[in-house]
């Protein structure tokens, strides 16, 4: 199993000061890297200061300059908002500049806040067809001339400028959770990254079974890779374990307010959560937290990531985003590189 880095430059508060925050994102990166794991993921996001990634190739390409080994993917590329001409050009010249290490990673998207900035009207149905009709014109798109006529897009005979340099193109991913996703990534052959959010190992399983059942559906099929993103803290202690809970537990009650677009906006920051509302959140509980995500010292750690080894994930991706401080952020991957990395090497 391979492990990689899931990473944004996160905000939380109107004092950080965002050069800052970028350069403590490149660190996490360059101990990826260093630390020999396998790739840096990172997404695309608008107006979030939750999450800055208005462009995830500008993060890649940078990177890519920084450091000459890691594979660089995006996860994800919200694909109802490109062209298929202009996603297959962008990915096509990051793919150039980074020396072909590009995984394109596509999801339907997940916020209705950006869908109503970017997209008025578009909803999550939509956004999913949008998704299915863009990856196959984009793959014929690096393939040479292709005219389409979809029902979202349309355009005559055009070819990706530039052509991607890994061939017969760089690795696409489907970010997947029901069973029809996970379908059609099979189908199209592409990879597939899962991630379970709050929820515990059983659903980590059955992702992995809806996996295995699409796999099933295609034969012809060469099987694809799956890759699961997860929350992961390694603590030094059992009370640095817990307090890691505690964060992640304010951390998933802000997604969940983002998610449910509900609460006042200003400056790309959420209104503040009231400690009484985040209590009020059951299943994202600090105990929730600690039995559900990545949370303990090495050795448990290890054994958890053993068992999603033995359900055949081929990737593991830490998700470090977490409303931690980065000294905290930091020490955690330094551990998961020294401590828990060489038991699976």
């Amino acid at each position: 199993m391979k492990f990689s880095l899931f990473v944004h430059m996160e905000r939380v508060d109107a004092a950080d000061d965002q050069k800052q925050l970028y350069d403590e994102m490149i660190e996490l990166c360059r101990l990826a890297d260093e630390g020999g794991m396998h790739a840096i993921w990172t997404g695309e996001h608008h107006g979030m200061n939750f999450t800055i990634a208005p462009n995830p190739f500008l993060n890649l390409i940078d990177l890519g300059r920084r450091f000459a080994r890691v594979r660089l993917g995006t996860g994800t590329v919200i694909g109802p908002f490109w062209h298929p001409i202009r996603l297959a050009g962008e990915a096509a010249m990051a793919d150039l500049i980074t020396g072909g290490r590009l995984d394109l990673g596509v999801a339907r998207g997940a916020y209705g806040f950006e869908y109503e900035r970017l997209s008025p009207g578009l909803d999550a149905w939509t956004a999913g067809q949008k998704m299915r009709e863009l990856i196959p014109a984009v793959k014929k798109l690096w393939e040479g001339d292709y005219a389409h006529q979809g029902e979202h897009w349309q355009f005559p005979k055009t070819t990706s400028a530039p052509l991607p340099v890994q061939q017969p193109h760089p690795p696409i991913w489907v970010a997947a959770r029901d069973p029809n996703s996970h379908e059609f990534a099979v189908s199209q052959g592409c990879n597939v990254q899962v991630t379970p959010l709050h929820l515990g190992d059983e659903e980590v399983q059955s992702l992995m079974d809806r996996f295995n059942a699409a796999c099933a559906k295609f034969p012809e099929q060469p099987r694809p890779k799956i890759m699961v993103l997860r929350h992961t803290y390694v603590a030094d202690s059992e009370a640095d374990a817990q307090l890691g809970a505690e964060e992640l537990n304010r951390f998933y009650c802000y997604f969940g307010a983002w998610f449910k677009n509900e609460r006042p906006i200003s400056m790309g920051l959420i209104e503040t959560l009231t400690d009484a509302e985040i209590a009020a959140h059951p299943f994202y509980s600090a105990p929730a937290m600690r039995q559900n995500q990545i949370i303990g010292q090495p050795a448990e750690v290890i054994s958890r990531l053993l068992s999603y080894q033995a359900m055949g994930y081929d990737e593991f991706s830490l998700w470090i985003d977490s409303g931690m401080s980065f000294a905290r952020k930091k020490a955690s991957l330094q551990r998961f590189i020294r401590d828990v990395m060489p038991a699976f090497a």
